[in-house]
C-alpha cells in the first residue's frame, strides 16, 4: 500500500529520529538519598544513563527534596533550562517546578519509580527516546506518553479539517513519527530498507480513514466527531500494536540495541 506521503519526508523523519537516538545525555539525579533513587532507575538497564550530580549537562534533572541545598540545585537546574522533576513528601509545592511535576513521596515507603518514571516522560515526551532504550524503567511510560500524545493529534486534525482526504498525508506522517519513535525507544534503528515494514504496519489506520469516511456518510451533522474518534482511535491501536511487536524483540530487560562485535554496553551495578 503506498503512503499519501512523499518517501522524502519519510527519510527526513528517518534521519531526524536517528539524530535523536543518538542523545547520550543521562537523567540527573539530586538531593536526599540520590544514590539510591538512581539505583532503582538504571535497574535492568544501563548505569550510564543516570547519574547523580549537578543539573547541567543532564536531559532532565530528578531532585528528592529535603535537604539544606534544595532550592539552589533547582535555581541551578532552572537557569540551565533543564526540565525538572521533584519527589517530595507530600507532593510539594516546590520552588522552581510547576506543580504538576512534583511527584508526592509517602513517609516510610520507597520511591514511586513508575510515578517518577511518568513524571520524566510527561517532561520529556519524543527527547526521551534514547534514555528509554537505556533505561527499562521508563520505556513503557515513555511509550504510553507517545502513543498519547500522537493520539490526541491526530484526533486534533481528523476533526478540523473538512476537506476529504486533506487531512491523510498529516495523519499518516504523525502515525510514521510515532511508530519510529517507539523503535528508538526499544533500540530499534529503522533505515531504509526497512520502511515496507512502516508501510504494513500503517495499512490499519488508512483503513480507519476509509471507515470514517463511510460513516461520515451516515452521520453527516456530528462528522467530525467520527473523524475525530477515529484518528484517535486508529493511532492509538496502532502505536499499542508497535509496543508490542517492538517489545517482543527488546524485552523489559534488555538495555537498549545489541552491542557490535566487540563492543561493550555498561550495566547497572
Amino acid at each position: 500500500m503506498a503512503l499519501p506521503v512523499r518517501i522524502g519526508v519519510v527519510r527526513g523523519l528517518l534521519k531526524e529520529v536517528s539524530t535523536t537516538a543518538k542523545d547520550t545525555r543521562p537523567i540527573g539525579v539530586g538531593g536526599v538519598l540520590a544514590d539510591v533513587l538512581r539505583r532503582e532507575l538504571i535497574r535492568g538497564g544501563s548505569a550510564d544513563a543516570v547519574r547523580v550530580g549537578p543539573p547541567e549537562g543532564a536531559a532532565v534533572y530528578v531532585h528528592v527534596v529535603g535537604g539544606d541545598g534544595d532550592e539552589e540545585a533547582l535555581k541551578r537546574a532552572h537557569r540551565a533550562r533543564v526540565p525538572i522533576v521533584a519527589v517530595a513528601e507530600g507532593g510539594g509545592p516546590v520552588p522552581y517546578v510547576l506543580a504538576t511535576d512534583v511527584v508526592p513521596l509517602q513517609p516510610g515507603r520507597g520511591f514511586p519509580i513508575d510515578a517518577i518514571a511518568r513524571a520524566i516522560a510527561r517532561k520529556l515526551g519524543e527527547e526521551g527516546t534514547a534514555l528509554a532504550a537505556r533505561l527499562p524503567v521508563l520505556r513503557g511510560p515513555l511509550c504510553e506518553q507517545l502513543i498519547a500524545s500522537f493520539a490526541r493529534k491526530n484526533a486534533i486534525v481528523a476533526a478540523a479539517v473538512w476537506i476529504p482526504g486533506a487531512d491523510l498525508p498529516v495523519l499518516t506522517l504523525n502515525q510514521v513519527r510515532l511508530v519510529l519513535r517507539i523503535a528508538a525507544a526499544h533500540g530499534e534503528e529503522i533505515d531504509r530498507e526497512r520502511l515496507p515494514e512502516i508501510v504494513a504496519a500503517l495499512g490499519a489506520g488508512v483503513g480507519l480513514r476509509a471507515l470514517a469516511r463511510e460513516l461520515l456518510d451516515l452521520v453527516p451533522v456530528a462528522g467530525w466527531a467520527v473523524k475525530g474518534a477515529v484518528a484517535y482511535a486508529g493511532t492509538r491501536a496502532l502505536g499499542e500494536a508497535a509496543v508490542q511487536w517492538f517489545g517482543a524483540r527488546h524485552p523489559a530487560g534488555d538495555a537498549g540495541p545489541t552491542p557490535r562485535p566487540g563492543a561493550t554496553s555498561p550495566a547497572a551495578p
